[in-house]
């Protein structure tokens, strides 16, 4: 056990803790086992869904509550137990469905861990890449929102970055004080619970286990990891991260292709 002062350890999975084939590199992997040896909690926090996180969880033996949907579900790896589960009014669902409809662009809903689409695409197809889950072509996704009559869990809208830029102009002003709207890669927006977003849901965890701000370290690159690196005593962003990223810093460790989380681990955990 370390003397570290850090007792929870939050890390992003996308372009944070993966590398760029997708896969947790070995130090990193290593890293991750000795901050828990230290007696740190890891978890992961990432937009994916619980069942796409899951494996990476896993393989690398974190054995706690997972953040998923960018915060919206808050599930354990191993008992299942969920924490909470903050999904987007139906209601609301189907205004921003309406709304992106109009454009054509590609759009994902998720209802109890599995994504649904109208259609199959070229979006859909690079969303499968990389979250390794098949869809669910259900056609029209407003029939199909009223005809489950459930709040799904988070929407996503999938097109080229400088149209998802011109889309977050139009629906922040819109939707921005009823639902959390966030940037997870540059051509991905999305749309969940005005509480489910990796802040809320890493206050969560900490509160659940007792542990204070000033105690957890949160690592991430992205629009979507800002609320989480704030909340956090220690907010890490790796050095593939945009700028405007890193100037909401803390600390900028080496890229995830350098296994930049292994040195958030040995410099602020293991030297702690």
């Amino acid at each position: 056990m370390s003397n570290c002062k850090y007792k929870l350890l939050a890390v992003d999975l996308d372009d944070t803790l993966l590398d760029s084939r997708l896969t947790v590199p070995g130090g990193s992997r290593r890293a991750v086992e000795q901050a828990r040896r230290a007696g740190v909690r890891v978890t992961l926090a990432t937009g994916r869904m619980f069942c796409s996180a899951l494996p990476y969880a896993r393989e690398l033996g974190v054995e706690d509550y997972l953040m998923t949907y960018q915060g919206a579900l808050v599930k354990h790896s191993v008992t299942g137990d969920v924490l909470f589960h903050r999904p987007v009014p139906l209601d609301l669902a189907r205004e921003v469905i309406q709304l992106v409809e109009r454009y054509g662009y590609h759009i994902n809903i998720y209802l109890d861990d599995t994504p649904y689409i109208a259609r199959r695409t070229r979006e859909s197809d690079l969303y499968t890449a990389i979250s390794r889950i098949p869809m669910e072509e259900v056609g029209d996704l407003t029939a199909f929102l009223r005809e489950r009559g459930q709040d799904p869990t988070k929407i996503v809208v999938v097109a080229r970055e400088e149209l998802i830029d011109n889309l977050l102009a139009e629906v922040q002003p819109l939707f921005g004080d009823k639902l959390h709207i966030t940037k997870s890669k540059p051509n991905f927006l999305e749309f969940s619970h005005p509480l489910g977003n990796k802040g809320d849901a890493l206050a969560a965890v900490a509160g659940y286990y007792g542990v204070a701000r000033e105690e957890i370290i949160a690592v991430g690159d992205g629009y979507n990891d800002l609320e989480m690196l704030d909340y956090a005593g220690l907010g890490v962003v790796v050095g593939n991260a945009r700028p405007e990223i890193k100037e909401r810093a803390d600390y900028v460790c080496r890229s995830n292709d350098e296994c930049g989380v292994a040195e958030v681990v040995e410099k602020f955990i293991l030297a702690g």
